[in-house]
């Protein structure tokens, strides 16, 4: 019995690169807003959780601080 391949794996980030690489001719002005959408809404997330990262790191710092 043949196993099959396993599937490459794909590295953290991986995604957005592909996403960073598609052909924008290929989309409609409608789509092309609607992708804007999207991708700011991954910006907030990402600010989000910068901010918590942030807040974690000042909270350690001043727990630990001499």
């Amino acid at each position: 019995m043949a196993e099959e391949p396993a599937e490459a794996r794909r590295f953290r980030g991986q995604a957005l690169v592909d996403v960073t690489r598609e052909d924008l001719e290929l989309f409609g002005h409608d789509e092309l807003a609607e992708r804007i959408a999207l991708l700011e809404g991954e910006i907030a997330r990402v600010r989000a959780q910068m901010a918590r990262k942030q807040s974690s790191r000042a909270a350690a710092d001043a727990l630990f601080k001499k």
